[in-house]
């Protein structure tokens, strides 16, 4: 068992060492296109930047992508996504309104990513530096995918932003808590207007009911008054034909009854 047990042991250390090893980098291959990938992306900064100085972007309105392409690979010699060079210059220009004109081009860094080559371009302004990332594919061409340049805050910009974004933010909490309380209190109203209008429902109802009574009533009082008439006509008309002797009243008519007080 004891055995068994120190064989393991071993066989952990030996593949524990075997995971221990050192970063080679980049091969030769892997540096030579990365020197050549730096190069063309300083010189494409510096096409933009030209680019944009010239406000290039009203230009290339009259173009499609694939003859910006060919623009670019017949007079620039580069291959590049159309619409990647309008983007670039785009960005340029507007970058421009922070950082005013740019004086300089610094150091860049270069790293590949699988199918890109990423170059960060350091570009120096006349009120605040910048940095350019130019991506280009991994392989022999460099062809340009996309391209931006992007000003670089300081600390106070910085600092001011995540003030003004904070107060919006808590601005907008409480204006829709105040939204809410205001909701809430109307709750109270509710009622009380249901109240209100249930009452005058009710008084029109009773209204109403009265009226039909009253109505009712007359018709009552209509119908017994014509019924009483009808009684002393047939009274008064018997006495006068007992008055005259006659054996009936049906030679008599009683046109209109009027009472004396």
């Amino acid at each position: 068992m004891k055995k068994f047990l120190t064989f393991v042991c071993m066989l952990v250390c030996i593949l524990g060492l075997t995971a221990c090893g050192k970063d080679s980098g980049p091969t030769e291959y892997e540096q030579y296109k990365m020197q050549n990938a730096q190069q063309l992306a300083v010189q494409e900064v510096d096409l933009f930047n030209q680019l944009a100085n010239a406000d290039a972007s009203d230009f290339f309105e009259g173009y499609t992508a694939e003859e910006i392409a060919y623009i670019c690979g017949a007079n620039w010699g580069f291959e590049s996504d159309g619409y990647a060079v309008i983007k670039a210059v785009d960005s340029f220009i507007s970058a421009r309104k922070s950082m005013g004109n740019i004086t300089g081009i610094g150091n860049a860094q270069v790293k590949i990513d699988d199918k890109q080559i990423i170059v960060d371009v350091e570009v120096i302004g006349e009120k605040k530096n910048a940095t350019a990332e130019v991506i280009m594919s991994n392989d022999m061409f460099y062809k340009l995918e996309s391209a931006a340049l992007n000003p670089i805050s300081s600390m106070g910009e910085l600092m001011g932003g995540a003030a003004l974004n904070t107060v919006i933010g808590m601005g907008t909490v409480f204006a829709v808590l105040i939204l809410i309380s205001c909701i809430i209190s109307c709750f109270r109203i509710i009622p009380a207007l249901q109240k209100k209008a249930q009452q005058r429902k009710t008084a029109k109802t009773e209204v109403s009911s009265v009226t039909e009574t009253e109505d009712a009533a007359e018709q009552i009082s209509e119908v017994s008054e014509s019924e009483d008439d009808t009684q002393l006509a047939a009274v008064i008309a018997a006495a006068v034909a007992a008055y005259e002797g006659s054996a009936g009243a049906d030679g008599f008519v009683v046109r209109s009854i009027r009472r004396r007080r």
